[in-house]
């Protein structure tokens, strides 16, 4: 940070302070609203009006194993209306055409765009829309769920977020979201964070949502399954330009809390649309491309497919 207390990424200074636009208040978004307003931080919250007007009344109440019970007050409202310092998008994949509509262009112009989606293929949608140089790729893990507008579960007992691109990029925002209590990373390389999050998450969302089970019965009950399936994804991520280890996302997975499910499992049991394509799809395709067989992934994908 500068002596005048704003950091500094190319041509676009960022607050120490800054004024945060989370596009999607749900798991994700409102619990790091609700970190970074809490952190001294002013967050404008974009959703549709039945979730918004909650929190412009009550705010986000957050319930976490690692922060514990607190309180934030944010804005919201159903469109961007100015500009922003920096913008979260951390609505579904399935939901993200007709969301973007709530950030018109004009008020993220020198803004940076982060996107905490699941997958590898949003990037160009967020690209075409505010430019190459205003999207900072990246990934987040955390078991965080919304049970009501405004409250938030936060089960797993980590938040952890990597960004990519270059430092003097990606750099300010990590030490931006670790004052706000967020685990934060800046790596080079975005093939790297991308495809080692989805070689990660994808083993985790298909077998959790294919057998309608938390991580701690697919980890003993269906182990070879598992390993099976993490060596394919794993294969396919290297391939893309990952750099995941096996054992070292099995030994990840056996450190969750057993009763941990994954955002695709909460979607499938509340008949939400299931990000498949973005985490399965996109999966099925690079390995096509690369020539690698994944039969375990093929044969989820179209199980849960036809479900």
């Amino acid at each position: 940070m500068s002596e005048s207390g704003r950091f500094t990424v190319e041509s676009v200074p960022i607050p120490a302070r800054s004024t945060v636009a989370v596009l999607g208040p749900g798991g994700v978004g409102g619990l790091l609203a609700a970190l970074l307003s809490r952190a001294g931080h002013r967050v404008i919250c974009l959703a549709r009006e039945e979730t918004a007007a909650p929190l412009r009344q009550n705010g986000i109440h957050v319930r976490s194993r690692q922060f514990g019970d607190f309180a934030a007050a944010v804005e919201a409202d159903g469109t961007l209306r100015e500009p922003v310092d920096l913008c979260l998008v951390t609505v579904k994949n399935t939901a993200l055409d007709a969301a973007l509509d709530r950030v018109p262009p004009q008020w993220a112009a020198n803004a940076l765009v982060v996107p905490l989606l699941n997958g590898v293929e949003h990037t160009r949608t967020l690209r075409a829309r505010y430019g190459d140089e205003r999207v900072v790729p990246a990934v987040v893990r955390v078991e965080s769920t919304r049970t009501a507008p405004g409250v938030i579960e936060h089960g797993s007992p980590f938040v952890e977020i990597d960004l990519a691109g270059p430092p003097e990029r990606s750099a300010p925002l990590a030490d931006l979201l670790t004052g706000a209590g967020v685990t934060a990373r800046a790596l080079p390389d975005e093939d790297e964070v991308l495809w080692g999050k989805l070689a990660f998450l994808a083993p985790f969302a298909l077998l959790t949502t294919r057998h309608r089970r938390p991580i701690g019965t697919i980890r003993s009950e269906r182990r070879d399954e598992l390993t099976a399936l993490v060596a394919e994804t794993a294969a396919v991520g290297r391939a893309c330009g990952g750099r995941t280890v096996a054992a070292e996302v099995l030994a990840r997975y056996d450190a969750f809390p057993a009763d941990s499910r994954s955002s695709m499992q909460r979607d499938a049991e509340a008949g939400r649309p299931l990000e498949l394509d973005a985490i399965g799809g996109a999966l099925l395709r690079a390995a096509e491309r690369h020539g690698i067989p994944v039969p375990l992934t093929t044969r989820l994908v179209a199980e849960l497919a036809t479900a």
